[in-house]
């Protein structure tokens, strides 16, 4: 069937994201993420995670959501997030969006573009909590890989705490436990 070797080329062309690199490494690892594993993990995190949303998620919309968030950055290249949110980034990132999921059949690419859009916006219950789960990877690599990649591109608290700081708009109670160990990071100068 033509729609089954349409989503089948679409599934080769997303393998794609295993090759993205990531500016963190994984946890005990000395090596980079690629974008497909912070995919998966964050998709993780939002099932473990989903009962301290600050409001009421549907979770199979937020999975979905963060399944192809990151997928222009086939296209687009990965940025550290302290930097990355530019309209360039972002205009980047949405043209990749838009080319990998026009070879879905029959316009099936547009419910997951609108996704890709709302993710971006943060103005629904689901794309709080999306965006909040987002930031939790990295953070949890930087604070148990002793701040590598903060140390790499000279971030300071400052812009940690400002920029993570979202968290606590998808969940507070995430962004307490977070920040406390942001705090902590601090204390012990791993987070300057």
């Amino acid at each position: 069937m033509k729609e089954i070797e349409q989503t089948l080329e679409f599934l080769v062309e997303v393998e794609k994201l295993k090759d993205i690199l990531r500016q963190t490494r994984p946890v005990g690892l000395n090596r980079r993420e690629n974008s497909a594993e912070h995919s998966w993990h964050v998709c993780l995190a939002a099932l473990m995670l989903k009962d301290y949303a600050n409001e009421s998620i549907n979770i199979d919309r937020v999975i979905k959501m963060l399944l192809i968030h990151d997928l222009g950055e086939i296209d687009a290249g990965d940025m550290i997030v302290y930097q990355a949110e530019t309209d360039k980034q972002k205009a980047l990132e949405q043209e990749g969006v838009k080319r990998l999921l026009s070879k879905l059949p029959d316009g099936h690419g547009e419910e997951y573009l609108h996704l890709w859009r709302e993710f971006e916006a943060g103005d629904t219950a689901e794309s709080r909590f999306a965006r909040a789960i987002d930031r939790v990877p990295p953070l949890l690599q930087n604070l148990y890989g002793d701040g590598h990649t903060w140390r790499a591109h000279d971030i300071n608290k400052e812009q940690v705490f400002s920029l993570n700081s979202r968290i606590g708009e998808g969940s507070g109670d995430l962004w307490s436990v977070i920040e406390g160990k942001l705090n902590r990071a601090v204390e012990k100068g791993i987070l300057k």
